[in-house]
């Protein structure tokens, strides 16, 4: 899909790898998975359980709950506060799996 950051007058850190849905994609050090998911072009995060919708990041700063994934085997983890690791196994949620009760 592309990378869609800003290089110019940006440092980053160090680059590393995670999967996204098995798909490897390049993060950096220091950035959140949903701004990782966001420079790859990447927009969808989950589904809908009712009308099968796309949700994406919407607050970017864990109020909202719309940005939930399920991140290193844990499901409804919000993808704007949860920093990149080196290997971490993102997925895209189908369904949730949680009610919004019982985040």
């Amino acid at each position: 899909m592309g990378n869609r950051r800003i290089e110019i007058g940006i440092e980053r850190g160090q680059s590393l790898e995670i999967q996204v849905d098995g798909e490897k994609l390049v993060a950096y050090q220091g950035e959140t998975i949903a701004a990782a998911l966001i420079a790859s072009g990447r927009r969808t995060f989950r589904w809908t359980q009712k009308k099968n919708e796309p949700r994406g990041m919407y607050c970017g700063i864990g109020l909202c709950f719309e940005c939930r994934m399920e991140i290193n085997g844990v499901p409804n983890t919000r993808a704007c506060q949860t920093l990149v690791t080196p290997g971490c196994q993102v997925k895209t949620k189908d369904s949730p799996d949680q009610t919004e009760d019982e985040l």
